[in-house]
């Protein structure tokens, strides 16, 4: 369980510095859907990811809370990656404004306008995924 505790804290450390991933929830049927993302951590440790109301993910999510993430460095082919499993919540407006804007400070930096920038989230109908890391991964290469 030790070594456990350490692949989260890795994986933890490498959301905060790469925001390039892609997100695994299960359809209806149990079929995977994957979509790219641009995940980030908050200051409690889960991951954060920003998606719309009516995306494929977020009905998914609501469905059956059980997601994996893929998340890469910028070089992608040889460059160090890691898997995270776990639960996912939805948070949808307005509770999710506040985490919209800390998901933005921690992925894209400050935003020059953040009364235009709450006015794009709310017509974009904008939410949250935060997601508990469970497990992370790989211990090694194979």
């Amino acid at each position: 369980r030790k070594r456990e505790k350490v692949e989260i804290a890795q994986a933890q450390r490498f959301l905060s510095e790469h925001h390039r991933g892609v997100l695994f929830t299960r359809k209806r049927d149990g079929g995977p859907q994957m979509s790219p993302v641009s995940p980030g951590i908050d200051a409690e440790g889960r991951v954060i990811i920003t998606t719309r109301e009516t995306a494929y993910k977020t009905k998914n999510i609501r469905r059956d809370p059980r997601v994996s993430l893929c998340v890469f460095a910028d070089a992608f082919h040889g460059s160090i990656w890691i898997q995270i499993n776990g639960r996912a919540e939805i948070v949808s407006l307005p509770g999710a404004m506040e985490p919209l804007i800390d998901w933005h400070r921690r992925v894209k930096g400050e935003y020059p306008n953040w009364a235009e920038y709450r006015q794009t989230m709310e017509r974009q109908r904008r939410v949250i995924v935060r997601i508990a890391i469970e497990s992370a991964g790989p211990d090694r290469k194979g």
